[in-house]
């Protein structure tokens, strides 16, 4: 019997109001959690990973729940979990989940997102799978419910950024988003009474095809690597702004959505065609000398190499999915797929590689799927006529791509003198240049965080973002007149900053990466040249602050940056309050805001204003025969003091005021108003 038209919008509007609250959640969890974990992009990654695993576990329960629950039981048990879910509201954070030290927080974050979203996250993900068994057993085509699934969820990932995020703050996302989470538990309680009490499903007969379900677990695997993959690339290596979160998950939501929504809208000869051209251009451009390449290219690149490798693994699932009764297996296959795909660069990869091999392998195996995908369907026109040759073609192509990709990372590895990993991402020490010139650089992905001249004569002069004009330095000479100083500085880097230290100064470094800390005293010998004493405390710099008595500063200087920016928790009028309480009145807090894609100044001006100092902002070029690099900083002080700092106010140009932007808060920041255009 088919369904009402009644029971249809009920069905509709909860499970498409189920993927929205699930989609919603994800970006919003992951904003309230990243200052506590250093704002690095690997928080995304972790969070992607317990989603997956998370909708894996969903997924399971849905088949466990259809093949050996009696429909009264389904329906009990569900709607038991979702009153007890809706007990546990509202969603929020213990900030006692904060990381004391600098070491990887992955299980501590994957701990902290099961207490705070784990059961509603959990039946969210329960109900695609389980709503459309429920509907299939009425006699009608469930599939088409997935595609308003995933159409759901896409609007959640859209909407978060554009007009969730800009106006509300954190606090009163998370209480919307449980209010409508309780509106969720009505509808989808009223489901299950209603329609989980019907008859029983008829046992599930095994799978016709020999070897379909191991695609059915591939397929998906290979595009969830690749979204995260694609998506470590873009945040590390073209240009590490958040909102490259989301756009990568929206493509893959998309394809999800035009494969279920219509079969023939894939087209597998053009997807393959244009998959082919796409992967090609992604493995020419992670070649070194294309590392520099424009955005405007790289990112449409990388996008349209994601959303076309997706399509054709979500258009071949289509291809494979079995009839109704197998229903919850096939979701449950999918998901598996996907979880192992977020295993795979989430977990294994940062411990496995010491680079970011898993966009090279996830590459190579969506060729090869391709491949595999080809040979076993007779229907293909590869098949007829013996066009041996098309498959050489293929198979050299293949080839070509891995040999290519594999040669791209033996390359890099081959030039560099140091190259580690961990959470927090990805370094390479190098050297470069002859004689006086020669330089060892320290690079994070593909932005240099600091060099030294490996002559001895010169190798104790502040260069790359730190010459004698900058505004950092300005301030420490400035400050330092006379009397000892202390000095603050967030972000270790290569630990440039020590070479203007003197005897009896004292350096406080605050660093959360301890590969950073390692190679500075490994590779770099500013820290041993220096004569001041130098301390090193471990850890999320924020945290490090709350926790200590005041410092009495004379300078604190913030120069932590991930990728090409500074974590957004070390922006906001929290943060400032940390960094005025450890500074003398009479002191300056410098910020470095040197940025290819963000105009940072309008945030630190403001913040400026809030707390009543003077902004200078000093604003250098290159200086090519000196190894320094043109950068920008803003110093901060008291009003008074800048008229006690001549070189700094004759090197800067002080700030107006500024008028109409809001204040950065640990709830309230918009990157979308400081984009450079």
């Amino acid at each position: 019997m088919q369904p009402s038209g009644s029971r249809v919008v009920l069905y509709a509007c909860t499970i498409f109001l189920s993927a929205f609250l699930l989609f919603q959640v994800q970006p919003m969890i992951a904003k309230m959690i990243l200052p506590w974990f250093g704002g690095t992009a690997a928080v995304w990654t972790i969070c992607m990973l317990f989603f997956q695993v998370i909708l894996l576990a969903g997924y399971g329960y849905a088949a466990w729940s259809i093949r050996y629950l009696s429909p009264r039981m389904q329906s009990g048990v569900h709607v038991s979990l979702l009153v007890l879910s809706a007990v546990l509201l509202p969603i929020a954070p213990n900030p006692a989940w904060k990381p004391t030290g600098g070491d990887d927080p992955t299980f501590r974050i994957l701990a902290l997102l099961l207490v705070c979203i784990g059961l509603p996250y959990f039946l969210l993900s329960t109900t695609g799978p389980l709503l459309q068994a429920w509907y299939a057993r009425r006699g009608a085509v469930p599939y088409r419910l997935f595609a308003l699934s995933n159409f759901g969820s896409m609007l959640a990932l859209l909407t978060y950024p554009a007009l969730v995020e800009p106006y509300f703050a954190s606090h009163m996302q998370a209480r919307g988003w449980s209010a409508i989470y309780g509106v969720f538990v009505v509808l989808c309680g009223a489901v299950a009474i209603r329609d989980g009490v019907g008859r029983k499903a008829e046992p599930a007969r095994a799978a016709s095809k020999i070897g379909i379900p191991v695609l059915w677990i591939a397929l998906p695997a290979c595009a969830s690597a690749l979204l995260l993959a694609v998506t470590t690339h873009l945040s590390q290596n073209v240009a590490p702004i958040p909102f490259l979160w989301v756009l990568p998950l929206a493509l893959y939501l998309l394809s999800f959505i035009i494969c279920f929504e219509k079969e023939r809208w894939y087209s597998r000869s053009w997807f393959m065609r244009l998959l082919a051209v796409t992967l090609g251009g992604m493995c020419f451009s992670m070649a070194k000398e294309y590392e520099n390449t424009s955005i405007f290219v790289l990112i449409p690149l990388f996008s349209a190499g994601l959303f076309f490798a997706c399509m054709v693994c979500h258009g071949e699932m289509v291809r494979l999915r079995p009839p109704p009764e197998h229903l919850t297996s096939f979701y449950l296959m999918c998901s598996l797929g996907g979880a192992i795909g977020g295993v795979f660069v989430g977990l294994i990869s940062p411990h496995a590689f010491n680079t970011y091999l898993e966009l090279p392998i996830a590459m190579t195996a969506c060729a090869v799927l391709v491949l595999v995908v080809l040979w076993r369907d007779p229907s293909t026109e590869l098949h007829h006529g013996g066009n041996t040759f098309a498959w050489v073609v293929l198979g050299t192509l293949t080839l070509g791509l891995a040999g290519t990709l594999a040669f791209e990372e033996w390359q890099v590895v081959h030039e560099t003198r140091l190259i580690v990993r961990n959470f927090y991402g990805g370094l390479r020490v190098t050297d470069s240049g002859d004689g006086a010139e020669a330089q060892r650089v320290l690079n994070h992905g593909t932005i240099n965080h600091g060099a030294q001249f490996l002559d001895p004569v010169r190798r104790k002069l502040p260069i790359t973002y730190y010459g004698k004009k900058s505004g950092v330095a300005l301030a420490i000479l400035e400050s330092g007149r006379g009397a000892h100083q202390r000095v603050g500085v967030i972000g270790l880097g290569t630990g440039t900053l020590a070479a203007y230290g003197r005897a009896g100064d004292v350096y406080h470094y605050y660093e959360i990466n301890p590969l950073v800390a390692q190679s500075a005293n490994t590779e770099f010998t500013y820290l041993k040249d220096t004569a001041a004493k130098v301390d090193i405390a471990m850890g999320d710099a924020r945290i490090s602050l709350e926790r200590e008595s005041d410092q009495n500063f004379d300078v604190i200087v913030i120069d932590a940056f991930s990728g090409d920016s500074i974590p957004i928790h070390l922006l906001t009028t929290e943060a400032f309050t940390q960094y005025f309480r450890h500074t003398k009145r009479e002191g300056a807090v410098v910020m470095h805001v040197s940025n290819k894609w963000l105009d940072l100044v309008p945030v630190v001006r403001q913040a400026a204003n809030d707390f009543g100092k003077s902004a200078v902002l000093v604003d250098t070029d290159d200086e090519e025969e000196e190894g320094v690099f043109g950068a920008t900083w803003v110093v901060l002080v008291d009003p008074a003091e800048l008229y006690r700092k001549p070189s700094l106010k004759a090197g800067g140009t002080l700030l107006g005021t500024g008028k109409g932007f809001r204040t950065w808060t640990d709830e309230y920041s918009n990157l979308f108003r400081i984009l450079k255009r």
